[in-house]
């Protein structure tokens, strides 16, 4: 079955970095758009970028537009979300997701997801 996995979650302070990575396994995402979520305590789930499978589009939600890139390597079957200048409301669990086409912004109704990586940003 297709798997997806993340890593590169962890603390780091206002003004940091982090780089997430999400490798996907038991097939290639041929044609697949994929894209990051994430969930802070007490919200609702929302969409953070999306690359398509091309990677020649990318979309970004206003929060984070100017500050994260996401960027993919199809040959290695990995997409990654360099975030840069993080700020305390970026603290949440972040989702690697896929979906054929396009992402949906219904994160319900999109094929794939990872299983989540902490992202902590302190002041």
């Amino acid at each position: 079955q297709v798997q997806l996995v993340e890593s590169g979650g962890g603390l780091v302070q206002a003004g940091g970095s982090l780089r997430l990575s999400c490798a996907a396994s038991g097939r290639t995402f041929s044609g697949y758009a994929m894209g990051w979520f994430r969930q802070a305590p007490g919200k609702e789930r929302e969409f953070v970028a999306e690359i398509r499978w091309s990677g020649g589009r990318t979309y970004y939600s206003d929060a984070v537009k100017g500050r994260f890139t996401i960027s993919r390597d199809n040959a290695k079957n990995t997409v990654y979300l360099q975030m840069s200048n993080l700020k305390p409301e970026d603290t949440a669990v972040y989702y690697c997701a896929g979906n054929l086409g396009n992402i949906r912004s219904d994160w319900h109704e999109n094929d794939y997801w990872g299983q989540g990586t902490q992202v902590t940003v302190s002041s």
